[in-house]
């Protein structure tokens, strides 16, 4: 038969869906699965959204400009100038998910054999969009022992090669939720312009930041050439499914040429832009009320985890993710026994091994990253699964 591309054999299995087969199996036995291994929140999304979508007035679903339609793109401006990023509508361009953003912004920027520089442990289909895009991924390891704080700026500038062409950063972060500040944003930017580097942020958790203002890398001053900034309203909306999203950029060389990978794939999805143009009409309150809500989740699991013997799990600054440590010999392979050959009261947790976070080859083998998207009462019954699972698991180190 025809080979599969060098490429096909390098993709990545995601280490947040790898395990769906037997969390199925699972279920077909009858065993309630917790799922907190995938970003998939469980509060509703806003009925305002919904509502525009049923009672559209569109004959036809033509597609849209390839940047997205510009209604949809003045709107965004006024919700970016809303806390201190000024952009216009044509430095915006509308994707089919964050995810499409990543990528073009790989495609349009870096040249095959190029490299990224990005903190690691990171969002694991960053792997995914280097591949696609013959990048290379440079890590620079965080710890978490102090959180998962950005490392040293040194440690990047000793990444740096002839090669290097972007940093990449989550923030707030997934898979951690740490959530960098200004200082350490300019402490970026100043590497970027130092080295004539991208700076790409994602920023899909904007809003859920607990423990500091709502930042943007496109607030700081003096690098807009160098700032591009990859957005959805996934989380933001409980809109996972819709696949919006954004690439925003003052650099009109990056938006020319991410245009061209826009036109090729000819436009982002009709009634996703719809939803989208809704969601920015809902009312102020609307994330102060998600928010806290999460922040209630955050604080149950983090001292549900640390209560247990063994777990150590750093108070998420951001989003809402948590990266726990867990007295296991591997969290491949604890999580698959979980699945497999583990219940509590009818019951099993599906999580997801950390190790498809990290580039660094070992690292994460007794961490997990825990989704809190899970109502309060779920949440409890997933952490008691977790606590009677490490009670019993076979390959428990003391």
């Amino acid at each position: 038969m025809p080979a599969i591309s060098q490429r096909g054999h390098e993709m990545p299995a995601s280490p947040i869906r790898k395990l769906v087969p037997y969390a199925d199996a699972a279920k077909k036995r009858g065993t309630k699965v917790y799922h907190l291994n995938i970003g998939q929140p469980d509060i509703v999304t806003p009925s305002a959204i919904m509502d525009a979508i049923k009672h559209t007035d569109i004959e036809v679903i033509e597609y849209s400009h390839s940047a997205g339609n510009e209604s949809y793109r003045q709107k965004l401006t006024k919700y970016y100038g809303a806390f201190g990023v000024n952009v216009s509508a044509n430095e915006i361009i509308i994707t089919t998910g964050g995810s499409e953003a990543i990528l073009f912004g790989f495609l349009a920027c870096l040249n095959p054999g190029d490299e990224v520089i990005i903190p690691e442990p990171f969002y694991a289909n960053y792997n995914g969009f280097a591949i696609a895009a013959g990048v290379k991924v440079v890590p620079v390891t965080s710890g978490i022992a102090d959180g998962f704080a950005l490392p040293p700026i040194s440690a990047f500038e000793e990444k740096i090669t002839p090669l290097t062409r972007a940093i990449v950063i989550c923030n707030p972060n997934n898979p951690t939720g740490y959530l960098y500040g200004m200082e350490e944003l300019e402490s970026l930017k100043d590497i970027v312009v130092k080295h004539n580097l991208y700076l790409f942020s994602d920023e899909a958790y904007r809003e859920f930041s607990y423990t500091g203002p709502l930042l943007s890398v496109m607030q700081m001053q003096g690098a807009d050439d160098n700032l591009v900034v990859m957005d959805t309203i996934s989380k933001r909306y409980s809109a996972c499914g819709a696949r919006l999203g954004a690439l925003v950029t003052k650099n009109k060389a990056v938006l020319d040429a991410v245009m061209k990978f826009a036109q090729a794939r000819l436009s982002p999805p009709t009634f996703a832009q719809i939803a989208g143009e809704a969601a920015l009409d809902l009312p102020a309150d609307y994330f102060a009320t998600t928010k806290a809500e999460y922040q209630r989740r955050r604080d149950l699991l983090v001292s549900r985890l640390n209560a247990m013997p063994g777990v150590f799990c750093p108070n998420p600054g951001g989003a809402f993710y948590a990266m726990a440590s867990l007295p296991i010999d591997d969290s491949d392979r604890f999580c698959q026994w979980l699945l497999e050959s583990f219940e509590h009261e009818g019951a099993t947790v599906m999580m997801a091994p950390a190790t498809g976070f990290y580039a660094s080859a070992g690292l994460g083998k007794q961490e997990v990253r825990l989704a809190y998207v899970l109502n309060l009462a779920a949440l409890n019954k997933a952490m008691d699964c977790l606590e009677a699972a490490l009670q019993v698991y076979p390959g428990r180190n003391a």
